[in-house]
């Protein structure tokens, strides 16, 4: 059976989002689950901070073109693995830019095993980076993965990886997938968290860091895997978290 995804073309390009913001749509990537190797597509984050120093989210595959095209931007200087699931470009970038710091979430270099030979920054707290000044950070601790999540002050933007995915059936190319997508809870445009990641994070703990998220205000959400929300973020997380926030009153 199929199980073929349709890419965001063009892949592998600085797409502008606002201003010193970036996203970049990478090859898809496959992702075994149950023996089934179910195809994502892949989504990095560029921000430029002052003194153009570029904090690069969730690296994808680094092509020559690309790497031109961060040059005329500043310099990378920061390179983020956001949970333990984001990390297989990592070691390309590391080798690619010597003088940028990788940061790792917990239990990134555990899940990665030998594919991960440097050592990296721990990303597990809420300041004490470089970036602290334009860029909020939130680690979400779960019993399978840690995400951290970002908030770019100066555009408003939040920048998630997996606590959000919001797949366009259009796009899949198999029923199978358009069916665990569906059944999962992750189908654009009402996109959330997968219904068995859920289970993984205790609820106070993620409820207080949803409150943060939304408190905020961010006008955008961009996610790893499936259409980014341009627009009216803050609303977006009340729909995407309801049967969270609901659950506390």
């Amino acid at each position: 059976m199929s199980t073929t995804l349709e890419p965001y073309e063009p892949l592998n390009v600085l797409k502008p989002v606002a201003a010193d913001l970036w996203i970049v749509d990478g090859p898809t990537i496959r992702f075994h689950s149950g023996g089934v190797g179910l195809p994502f597509p892949t989504r990095m984050t560029v921000l430029r901070l002052p003194h153009g120093r570029l904090l690069v989210h969730s690296p994808t595959a680094l092509t020559p073109g690309l790497r031109h095209e961060l040059s005329r931007l500043g310099s990378v200087d920061w390179l983020v693995g956001p949970n333990r699931l984001h990390y297989w470009w990592l070691p390309d970038w590391v080798a690619a830019f010597p003088d940028a710091q990788a940061y790792l979430a917990p239990r990134v270099k555990r899940q990665a095993g030998r594919h991960i030979a440097f050592q990296g920054c721990p990303l597990d707290r809420t300041d004490g980076y470089p970036w602290d000044d334009a860029v909020a950070t939130l680690p979400v601790f779960g019993r399978f993965m840690t995400e951290v999540v970002f908030f770019h002050r100066p555009s408003r933007t939040l920048v998630l990886t997996d606590l959000i995915e919001n797949f366009e059936s259009r796009r899949l190319g198999s029923r199978l997938m358009r069916w665990l997508v569906r059944l999962g809870g992750v189908e654009a445009p009402t996109g959330g968290m997968a219904r068995d990641l859920r289970l993984t994070f205790p609820r106070d703990e993620l409820r207080a860091a949803v409150e943060q998220m939304i408190a905020w205000d961010p006008e955008r959400i961009i996610i790893a895997h499936g259409r980014w929300f341009a627009r009216d973020g803050a609303a977006e997380l009340r729909r995407a978290f309801r049967w969270l926030l609901v659950s506390a009153r």
